[in-house]
């Protein structure tokens, strides 16, 4: 880590005793977090290091949202209050939050039964109605499009895995916010990452199958430009990074939705289909669709989601898929690998949910 924590002044502020041991839990995208023994428990302790999240008022919100959700049974992990009555601590320029520890373990859509699935589904619906109650309406309306934005077992928690940055986020140049990418600013993309591929030295495997599935999507899109989805649904409140590495298990049932840095409003149904695409993808690229059908049913219910609009949502996110790359473009034009294992399939999972794009849209909407 480049940057410690100043421990001895934050313990002070939260009254929280003093610093046993304090060790980086796996550290994600967009923040860095700590497990934290002092002389008076265990926490863990965060510091919102991602310039776009970063914001002490917006985290405060996040805290706000956090305490009321857990005031409605929603399991979360609200942060702890300093003795100047705060939640967000600011040091020397950086802004922090002390969590109470959360023993569990994050679990992907491979490791849940069928059973556990629709637990997950009405799970995300239940937080979707609940911060429909707690959130303020102001500056809503049911049908403003917005772009999709998207730790180690047993940490309290987990930030941004690759997965989740981007599954939604989607960074596909010349974004149209009411009708998503546009097919001629993603093929001149494609031709710049295809340029960097072949520039690449030494060589490899993964430039291999990059260069492949560049020029597979490339054909994609040339067949299905004229499917560009029209302007979103309803949106609402949503947690914004909904994926494995934000939930934490604990004998067999969620004990605490973690990262609510990208607290929004958004489409809420987009939200409930990237969830879905990110727990229930299978290594070779397909999805697992008995899981996908009992999970999309029971948020539907507790959400109060019609089929139609978990139908617009899955096209609006296929499309999103079929036009982005933020994979290849960490890799080659930052240099960034830590998501080149997901690459395999999340590059085929487009490919496959093309042509089998009817029989997703019924697990999801049937």
């Amino acid at each position: 880590m480049s940057h410690a924590p100043p421990l001895g002044a934050l313990l002070r502020q939260y009254a929280a005793g003093s610093a046993l041991t304090c060790d980086p839990v796996e550290q994600g995208l967009l923040n860095r977090g700590y497990r934290l023994r002092t002389t008076r428990g265990r926490y863990f302790l965060k510091h919102h290091f991602d310039p776009e999240t970063a914001d002490p008022a917006a985290i405060a919100r996040q805290h706000r949202a956090t305490q009321r959700l857990a005031d409605l049974g929603v399991p979360v992990a609200p942060p702890l209050t300093g003795t100047d009555g705060r939640t967000v601590a600011v040091i020397g320029g950086h802004a922090y939050a002390l969590h109470p520890w959360i023993d569990g373990r994050h679990r992907h859509g491979g490791q849940l039964t069928t059973r556990q699935c629709a637990r997950l589904g009405a799970l995300l619906g239940v937080v979707h109605a609940s911060l429909e109650r707690v959130m303020p309406t102001q500056g809503r309306t049911s049908a403003r499009p917005t772009d999709a934005t998207g730790a180690t077992e047993g940490s309290a928690r987990a930030e941004g895995s690759a997965s989740a940055g981007a599954e939604g986020s989607a960074a596909a140049e010349g974004v149209d916010p009411a009708r998503g990418a546009d097919p001629a600013d993603t093929f001149a993309l494609i031709d710049r990452l295809l340029a960097r591929v072949r520039r690449h030295r030494p060589h490899d495997a993964f430039d291999e199958l990059a260069r492949h599935r560049l020029l597979e999507r490339r054909a994609l899109l040339e067949r299905h430009a004229d499917r560009r989805p029209p302007q979103g649904g309803s949106v609402g409140w949503v947690h914004g990074d909904f994926h494995p590495f934000n939930l934490l298990y604990r004998d067999g049932e969620p004990a605490a939705i973690v990262d609510w840095d990208r607290l929004g409003v958004h489409p809420r149904a987009e939200e409930a289909v990237r969830a879905a695409v990110i727990f229930f993808v299978r290594p070779v690229g397909a999805l697992d669709l008995a899981k996908v059908r009992a999970y999309a049913r029971a948020y539907r219910r507790t959400a109060g989601a019609g089929p139609a609009e978990l139908a617009a949502a899955v096209h609006r996110v296929w499309w999103e898929r079929l036009n982005d790359f933020w994979m290849l473009r960490w890799h080659y034009e930052r240099g960034d690998t830590r998501a080149d294992p997901q690459f395999p399939a999340a590059s085929a999972l487009a490919v496959w949910w093309t042509r089998e794009y009817d029989t997703v849209c019924e697990a999801f909407a049937g």
